[in-house]
């Protein structure tokens, strides 16, 4: 029996979606518990390449039953959309399930998410615009939409018609734009429902009984624990919990059924969106490493904005694996610092009051810290055909077996590159 969760140890765009692909092989189930459609998992199969935002990662193989949680917010158009491009690109009929207790990210819920961060301008939160702050907003205000209530139309229209009165008032007030009637969604909503119908059930005894019967579950999480509410660099964070100690909640497991966490570390860092980010390089070194940064560089799979990049910071990937409970941990992307003669690590900071620390501080102390940089010899080749750990040329070995002991935790997957058979698990 393996119930694993695969998360994000840094900002997100650690490299998630190939980890979960390859280990989805040996899966019965994939489920993604939280967070929505502002973030995408790249993935790179004989199909071709795909940017997956609400489907789970598990797509692609005819074994997997691939879940949406009761936790996770469920935009149903891109969850359509994106079913239909891989039926369109000769990918089988995927099995997919969606929890009916699932909630709904409404069009209000983006276009509130516009508005917001227009109004704050400079001030804004680099929101991919996709909902899920309103959409949280709501959930946890008692106004949400389950993807039960989509079947019971009485039921729906009460819900709308409650969750419309404060919406309207903002609408009118604070944007200046015209009020909505619960009429206006009811059509559209109902039409959603009958196409999503197939895939709704109680995944919640669907889950159990499979974790009973002994059988595999991934919990794929999405972004990572710096982008969490509670533990990460908030405000700059996102709106539900990324952390794997959430993963049994937001799927609808027991709390003790998780056996492993395999946290994803990227060998140089990246990030989307705003916030402190310590190692952040400059713009002539950050425009290289983004460059060669993966299959197509270091650009996001939802909004296509160019990542913010920087070198691998040991300070927040300690933290990240500590606050995720990782009991291991899979490197990726170390085949794009093979064009370095020395390869930067940020190992601590200096905070602004002069104190040094090798200690992940709160967002208020992160405010003009500065990196404190070690350098490592690089190994100036391409790495990408090799296939066992053993092969690596022996400064590679050392970057990673300092990564393993500044963070420690065991690194047991080494990606060199985008496809599945670019990955080297290391033997203990």
């Amino acid at each position: 029996m393996t119930i694993t969760a695969i998360v994000g140890a840094n900002w997100g765009d650690e490299g998630k979606g190939k980890m979960t692909d390859v280990l989805s092989a040996n899966s019965s189930y994939v489920v993604r518990y939280q967070g929505g459609s502002n973030a995408g998992h790249t993935i790179i199969n004989s199909y071709g390449k795909f940017a997956l935002h609400m489907l789970p990662s598990g797509v692609f193989y005819p074994n997997v039953i691939n879940v949406i949680g009761p936790g996770a917010a469920l935009d149903v158009e891109s969850f359509m959309r994106e079913r239909e491009e891989l039926l369109g690109r000769g990918v089988p009929e995927p099995h997919l399930r969606v929890s009916d207790r699932a909630q709904i990210v409404l069009p209000i819920h983006r276009f509130f998410d516009e508005l917001e961060e227009e109004r704050l301008g400079s001030r804004n939160f680099g929101s991919t615009k996709r909902g899920i702050a309103p959409f949280y907003a709501d959930k946890y205000a008692k106004l949400g939409i389950q993807v039960s209530d989509l079947y019971n139309e009485e039921r729906l229209y009460a819900r709308l018609q409650q969750s419309l009165e404060t919406k309207n008032v903002l609408l009118v007030h604070m944007y200046g734009r015209q009020p909505i009637q619960p009429e206006d969604m009811m059509s559209d909503l109902l039409s959603q429902a009958e196409k999503l119908r197939p895939f709704v059930c109680n995944t919640t005894s669907m889950l159990h009984e499979a974790y009973n019967n002994g059988e595999s579950i991934l919990l794929e999480g999405q972004l990572g624990a710096l982008r969490d509410p509670d533990h990460g660099i908030y405000p700059f964070s996102t709106s539900s919990s990324t952390l794997a100690g959430f993963a049994p909640v937001g799927a609808g497991l027991p709390p003790f059924a998780i056996m492993k966490v395999i946290a994803v570390v990227k060998s140089y860092s990246s990030c989307v969106g705003a916030g402190p980010f310590i190692s952040e390089l400059n713009a002539v070194d950050a425009d290289e490493l983004r460059r060669r940064g993966g299959d197509a560089g270091e650009y996001g799979a939802t909004t296509g904005r160019p990542r913010r990049v920087g070198w691998f910071d040991a300070v927040a990937t300690r933290y990240g694996c500590m606050v995720q409970g990782a009991t291991e941990v899979a490197l990726t992307n170390l085949d794009v610092l093979g064009y370095l003669n020395t390869i930067p690590v940020c190992t601590g900071y200096e905070l602004q009051d002069g104190t040094i620390t090798d200690q992940f501080p709160v967002s208020a102390k992160l405010h003009k810290a500065k990196p404190i940089l070690h350098h490592f010899q690089g190994w100036k080749c391409d790495i990408s055909n090799v296939r066992s750990f053993d092969e690596l040329p022996e400064t590679a070995k050392q970057y990673v077996e300092f990564i393993e002991s500044a963070i420690n935790v065991r690194i047991t997957y080494v990606s060199i590159g985008p496809r599945r058979d670019q990955l080297i698990e290391r033997l203990r």
